[in-house]
């Protein structure tokens, strides 16, 4: 094989079974990585200097495609059912000898690179692509080390993509001519049949979310930041519920928008980028991120431009409404630039409830906090995924990242429960989604109100006002906070019909319940108790 590059590492591809007789392009920055991927009309340099691609077929996830593998070092620690979906050690090394057969075939990229900025709890990852973008992408993403650090450089983790191989489903037991599988005792992950990006960062998310826990160490889909004070404070949430937005508090350092490690002495990021979401994405609201957005070395998927005046439009969801930016947290003024933060004041559960009944903002007790986060709760609304009726679904996903969760979730419940009592941090509950209605009759919650109540909250000010005991769940809701409408603050009163609302929040009450039942029997009462009450 003929290596290209400054940076080979000794430890060459041929540990990965790769035998080629074509180019290994090892460890490329950014500047080559657009050369190459122009060159093979794989993408375009918009305005500003932000390269645009394209994924195809898959704008998201696919979630019906992922598995692990069933095998003995990890049988009995994984959550077996319609998250973690098992495929064979067999057919794992059948989709293993077609991806290594094509990679075989064609020029490769290479980027070794570290999941974790934290020494002491990192992994080294290798990447393998046919696809320069890809590789910029992850690079991107996950920590780089030190050039000197990248010739003697070996893998804990090999992730090998092959994003334009089709397999054979009757033929490797997947459930389509895609596949995502993860074999821990391998240290190796398999990914083909999609162009998305995110199923790379994702896939070293759900490795560390195995590997941490038996360190005592809390995985946690979650933005951080800190306060000018050294208060640290972390936000929970699913997609669209304001995560990276909120996080990117000019008041505040960012250390981190996504994944992140909470040890017994610090918050810790796992990435050394981010990977925002950013249809409809304004500079009026969100400037830190709309910035990168016209930057050299950001990575923006499926947003359409301009082709003659090279102009994005973050408005046009034609290709996606799932579109994304991917860039280096440096990117962001006022970031930590890797460095941890101390362990939380204040843990945010995000929620963006279309149904106009959750309040603003509620304090939460530690078993209430516990149990809001094995239940993950937010709502989708028409547009944000295909097949969703006009009417808003609601969706539980246990711990606010339930897809990347191999353990059962009252392990991730449980540390989380033990680090909120030894650090005797707050926890809130905040709606992001609708006020006065649901969706389609209320209207989104403004972001001004949302960030005057967690300003008020990190620094303590919240804390010393009067609340209110929410009739429907229990938790505590406040009276009054500067620059808030009080009004906003009882959703019930901004319901033009109050006998609607009572109905809605039936409903929704109803459904945390149901939801609920699975994890009754992994939790003591006081959690079982913290639920609505209604």
């Amino acid at each position: 094989m003929n290596n290209v590059g400054k940076y080979v590492s000794s430890n060459g591809v041929e540990n990965q079974k790769i035998k080629s007789d074509k180019n290994i392009y090892w460890n490329f920055g950014t500047e080559l990585l657009y050369e190459h991927t122009i060159k093979a009309g794989l993408g375009h340099i918009s305005k500003g200097g932000a390269l645009v691609v394209e994924t195809g077929q898959h704008t998201g996830r696919s979630a019906n495609d992922k598995f692990m593998v069933d095998e003995p070092s990890s049988r009995d620690n994984i959550w077996w059912g319609k998250v973690n979906k098992a495929i064979s050690e067999e057919n794992f090394n059948k989709v293993e000898a077609k991806i290594i057969a094509y990679l075989n075939e064609r020029d490769l990229y290479v980027q070794d690179l570290y999941g974790g900025t934290d020494p002491a709890h990192r992994i080294s990852v290798r990447t393998i692509s046919p696809s320069p973008w890809h590789s910029l992408f992850i690079r991107n993403l996950l920590v780089n080390p030190k050039n000197e650090d990248l010739k003697g450089f070996k893998p804990d983790f090999t992730i090998l993509h092959a994003p334009e191989l089709v397999v054979d489903p009757k033929e490797v037991g997947t459930n389509s001519g895609t596949v995502v599988t993860i074999n821990i005792a391998r240290k190796l992950v398999l990914i083909a049949g999609t162009s998305y990006a995110g199923e790379i960062k994702k896939s070293v998310f759900s490795i560390l979310n195995y590997l941490l826990p038996e360190e005592g160490i809390l995985p946690m889909h979650c933005s951080a930041n800190i306060g000018k004070d050294g208060d640290t404070a972390i936000f929970f949430g699913l997609s669209g519920t304001g995560k990276t937005t909120l996080s990117a508090d000019p008041q505040r350092q960012l250390i981190g928008d996504d994944e992140h490690g909470w040890s017994d002495n610090s918050v810790f990021n796992f990435e050394g980028g981010c990977y925002a979401k950013v249809i409809n994405l304004s500079a009026e609201a969100e400037p830190e991120i709309y910035a990168t957005t016209s930057m050299f070395g950001t990575v923006l998927e499926n947003v359409i431009y301009d082709p003659d005046t090279r102009e994005i439009d973050l408005n046009d969801n034609r290709l996606a409404e799932n579109t994304r930016a991917a860039y280096p947290i440096t990117s962001i003024p006022n970031t930590t630039e890797g460095a941890p933060g101390s362990v939380p004041k204040n843990v945010i559960m995000l929620t963006a409830d279309a149904f106009g009944v959750m309040p603003p903002i509620a304090r939460l007790t530690p078993e209430q906090a516990m149990y809001h986060f094995l239940s993950g709760y937010t709502a989708k609304v028409a547009g944000t995924e295909k097949g969703l009726s006009k009417e808003p679904q609601a969706t539980f996903s246990t711990c606010f990242g339930a897809p990347f969760m191999p353990r059962h979730p009252s392990v991730y419940g449980n540390l989380l429960r033990k680090k909120i009592a030894e650090g005797n941090v707050t926890c809130w509950l905040v709606n992001t989604g609708w006020t006065g209605g649901v969706y389609g009759v209320g209207s989104r919650m403004p972001i001004k109100y949302t960030r005057a109540l967690l300003h008020a909250a990190l620094d303590g000010s919240l804390n010393n006002g009067a609340f209110r005991i929410d009739p429907n769940f229990g938790f505590e809701v406040p009276l009054s906070c500067p620059g808030v409408d009080t009004a906003v603050l009882d959703p019930r009163g901004t319901w033009a019909d109050v006998a609607a609302y009572d109905k809605q929040a039936a409903h929704l009450v109803g459904l945390f319940k149901k939801n609920f039942v699975e994890y009754e029997e992994h939790v003591d009462d006081a959690v079982r108790s913290a639920g609505p009450i209604a």
